[in-house]
């Protein structure tokens, strides 16, 4: 109980926050890669949508 309460007190060294930075650095990168990956998914299938509609389109003439 009380290194809990001394540890609400003690500065993290410049060690700790580097990782603490880095451990966010991290997942910032994979949310946005995860980004990514919905994205260039979105613009697969709409890719693939006009396709099959212009196709249907031309048949139709």
């Amino acid at each position: 109980m009380i290194a809990l309460i001394k540890s609400w007190f003690i500065q993290p060294t410049p060690m700790e926050l580097a990782a603490k930075e880095l451990a966010a650095a991290y997942l910032a990168k994979l949310q946005g890669e995860s980004g990514v990956d919905y994205a260039t998914s979105v613009v697969n299938y709409n890719n693939a949508r006009i396709q099959r509609l212009e196709a249907y389109m031309k048949a139709a003439k």
